[in-house]
This record gives structure tokens, sequence and C-alpha cells, in this order.
């Protein structure tokens, strides 16, 4: 391997050799080679400078943009009540963002600092070394070579003279002045191509020195740029080194928080409000609403009937009750929460006539008011036959229905002041000895009967006033009663109310 004082570029000439007396060669070329080379140190270091500068501009722009994204999360959290303030949630989780990003921000401001002053200067001085060490070489080489071009020059006009007068001596014939003896001359030439030798060597040697002190210089250059470039590594990977210890916290903080620490808070919070799942689901039976109670709420009687099918002729059985509203609904259950109970059919017992009982059987003459299914068939009065599994539950039904029946047909409205006279003559009239009303009694309730059923024949209604629980226990006097009383089973609907029916089954069908 060469040693670098080798590898140095060698002088070169095109007009003699080292031979020569006066050499044609440029005694400043080394000198402005090694200025040169100098400059080019020079500007190296000076776009190391520009690169550290850009990089402190760099850092300083990042600190900005990260202070702007450090704003996108310092507002309050949008319904940040839902989260735990407490450190280890949501919002604990965003209080460490802020200080993270805030962190890693200050640390480019800090590294962008450390650059300008501390690295950056390492290569200004570096710089200003390269630039004093040009100046030197240029005034000390540059002053000895101005001397050796001086001894070249004066040895070369004497070398010129001697070449002169031996010309003149040979075409003259030696016939010469002393001081133009080629003798003298060319001793003179000696004389001062000796001082012009002794200037070429002293030049040699403070070239020799320049360039051996110049290749010291160069360690020392590239050193400083190891280290220059060492102290910028420091100071950037530990920037970087920070925001990645910043972001890896921001990271760590995150996987921290329990699954069910936010939930678990949240519940705590709106105990109130959420449900609790350990209470029990609510049930219909532990509610409770106005009315619930009401005695018009409840069924004189309800139970299982059969009722014999209009089209079929047969019994179906569904689900009867009997309310304090003088109604008889039927429904297909008793079920309240499968179906809406809509009643499948509904009698208003004070417009209906009760027949008598028999043994499981009764029936009931009425209109269906329920507009279901079975009132659109029922748009008139029909006789309905109702069976009762025992006849203990049918003299039970029968009773309750009677008594409805009864109290409707018989009672009369309730007294106030204007009409009280009236009602109280009507109350005061007595009846006749065979149970029947007197005959004023008897005409103040003709209208009534006639407003009822006006295209019915005169047995129902009869029938139907009978029925009243203060008359129930009438005679038998061969009239149409229907009151089940103690002279034997009622009779049966008249021979016309008979055939009627009979005309209006043919219609029907």
């Amino acid at each position: 391997m060469s040693s670098p004082t080798e590898s140095l570029p060698r002088r070169t000439t095109t007009m003699g050799t080292d031979d020569d007396a006066v050499p044609g060669e440029d005694t400043s070329e080394v000198t402005k080679l090694m200025l040169e080379r100098l400059q080019a140190f020079k500007h190296a270091v000076g776009y190391i400078e520009d690169y550290i500068t850009a990089t402190e501009k760099a850092h300083n722009s990042h600190g900005k943009e990260y202070e702007r994204v450090l704003k996108t999360v310092s507002h309050p959290l949008k319904e940040g009540h839902h989260f735990d303030q407490q450190l280890g949630g949501i919002a604990g989780m965003f209080d460490n963002i802020r200080s993270n990003t805030q962190g890693i921000a200050n640390s480019h401001h800090e590294t962008a600092k450390t650059l300008k002053g501390s690295v950056l200067p390492m290569f200004e001085r570096l710089h200003a070394e390269i630039k004093n060490k040009s100046k030197e070489l240029n005034k000390g080489a540059g002053k000895q070579s101005k001397t050796v071009d001086k001894a070249r020059n004066t040895t070369q006009k004497h070398i010129e003279l001697l070449g002169q007068h031996t010309a003149t001596f040979d075409s003259t014939g030696g016939k010469m002045s002393a001081a133009d003896d080629p003798y003298v001359l060319q001793r003179g030439v000696y004389h001062r191509l000796n001082k012009q030798v002794v200037e070429e060597n002293n030049n040699r040697q403070d070239l020799l020195s320049v360039q051996d002190s110049l290749k010291k210089f160069e360690a020392h250059v590239i050193e400083v740029i190891q280290q220059g470039l060492g102290s910028f590594n420091q100071v950037v990977s530990g920037q970087a080194e920070q925001t990645r210890a910043m972001y890896g916290n921001i990271v760590a903080t995150a996987h921290a928080i329990p699954p069910d620490f936010e939930w678990k808070g949240f519940i705590a919070r709106n105990e109130g409000v959420l449900i609790n799942p350990d209470n029990p689901p609510r049930t219909v039976s532990s509610i409770s609403f106005p009315n619930q109670d009401h005695r018009a709420t409840q069924p004189v009687i309800a139970g299982a009937l059969e009722r014999k099918s209009k089209m079929l002729r047969r019994y179906e059985t569904a689900y009867y009750a009997l309310t304090p509203a003088k109604y008889l609904h039927e429904f297909k259950t008793d079920d309240d929460f499968g179906r809406e109970p809509t009643p499948e059919l509904s009698l208003y017992l004070p417009d209906c006539v009760v027949g008598a009982i028999d043994g499981t059987k009764f029936h009931i003459k009425g209109k269906d008011v329920s507009k279901g299914k079975v009132g659109n068939t029922f748009s008139m009065s029909h006789e309905l036959q109702f069976k009762a599994h025992t006849p203990s539950d049918a003299q039970q039904w029968w009773d309750a229905i009677r008594a409805a029946a009864g109290q409707v047909t018989a009672e009369q409205p309730p007294p106030s002041e204007p009409t009280s006279p009236e009602v109280a003559r009507k109350e005061s009239q007595p009846t006749s000895t065979d149970g029947s009303p007197a005959p004023a009694a008897a005409a103040a309730e003709t209208p009534s009967a006639e407003k009822k059923e006006p295209t019915e024949p005169a047995e129902p209604a009869n029938a139907s006033t009978a029925q009243s629980p203060t008359n129930g226990e009438a005679s038998g006097t061969g009239e149409a009663s229907g009151s089940g009383g103690a002279s034997g089973p009622p009779p049966s609907w008249s021979a016309q109310g008979e055939a009627k029916k009979e005309e209006e089954k043919k219609t029907e069908a």
C-alpha cells in the first residue's frame, strides 16, 4: 500500500527536466494544488453545516407540527361524563396522550436548540480552521515560490549573456572585453545557478513541510468531522429514542385499562337509571294500577259454559263472565295474555229475556251488542241456549243472570227531587191479591214493556217483569212468568212467540 506522500500528484513539465538549468515548471503549482484541496475540505464542511442547519430547522418545524397534533386532543372529551375521571381509564389515557405528545414536541425543540448550540459550532470552527490554513499556505509557500522564480530569471539572463558572447567570440576571433569574457560569464552563471538551486531546495523543503502539515491537518479535519457527526447522531437518536419511549408509554397506558373498568364505573354512576340484572323480571301479578280492584271490575260470576251453535247445532265451550255492568260476555278463553280479550258475544241483560232452567240448560233471548262476528250474525234478537257442567252450576248462573235481568227490568231510575212524588206514588201503590200489580201500576209499567221489545209478543215482557226479585214469587196463574217459582217449572214460550221464532229461523236460512 502506497503512503499518502507517494499518492500525492507529481509536478509535470513540458519544457525540460530536472537537469535543465532553468526548469520550465510553475513553482506555484504545488501551492495551488494544496490550496485547492483545502478548498475542497472547506466546502465539504460547509455542506455538513448546511445539513445540520436544515435538520435543526426540521426539528423546529416538527415541534410546531406536534403542537398542532396536540391541539386535536387538547379539548375535553365530548360526553366526557360517560368516562371515569380517575387514572386508569379512557380519560386518563387521553391525559397520557396529551402529556406525551407535548413531550415529543418539546423534544424536537430541544433537539433543534442542541444542534444549533452544540453540534453546529464544531463544524463552524473547523470551517474557520480550514480557511486560516489556506491563508497560511498562501502566504508562506507562495512567497518562497516568488523567490525561486526571481533566481531562475537571473540565471536565465546570464546564460543568455554567455550565449551571446560565445557567439561573438566565434565571429570576432576572441577579441572582446574582460567583462565579456565567456570564462568570466560562465563562472557568473555557476554562481547564480548555485543561488537558484539553493532557493529551489529551500522552496522544496518548505513545500515538503507544507505537504506534511497538510497531511496532519486533513487527519484533524476528518477527526473533527467524525466527532461532530457523532454528536449529531447522539442528539437526533436521543430525540428519536424519546419519541419511541413516549409512544410506547401511550400504548402501554392504553393496554393497562381493564376491559370492564369503564363499564363498572358507568354502572356505578348510573345505578338509578340502568337495569339491575340481579333484580327479578317484572310480572303482571306484581303490578298495581288505579281502579284495579274497583267493584265494577269484579265479575258477579265467571266460568265455562257451553252455548249451542246456530249453524252447527252443537254445543261449544267458551268462557263467560257476568259483570256488575249487567253484561254477559263470551270469550274464547280466560287467558288475558295470549290474545286480546275482546268479547265474542255481549248481552246486555236488562234488554234480554231469561227463559226457564231445565237441569243443566237454560236460554236467554236478546241481541248481541259486541260488534263482533257473533254480533253481526245476531243483529236481531235471538234465543241463545246455554248448558252448564252440572245442575248446580246451571242454577248459580241462572240465578245471577235472572237477578241482573230482573233488576234492570224492574228497576226505576234513582229518586231525585223533581220526580220523587211520582216515584213515591208508584212505590206506595198496592198489589192485587194474586200477586200482580194494581191496575194503576200495570198502566205505569206498560210503556216500559212496549219500549223494550215492540216487535215481540206480550208474553216475554210479562215473563221478564215476573222475574223481578220483588215479584218473583208470584203464584202460577197460567201467565208466562219464567221465574222458576215454587209452583213448578216455568212455562215455555207462547205459541205466538214460537211461531215467530220459527219464521225468523226460516228467513235466516
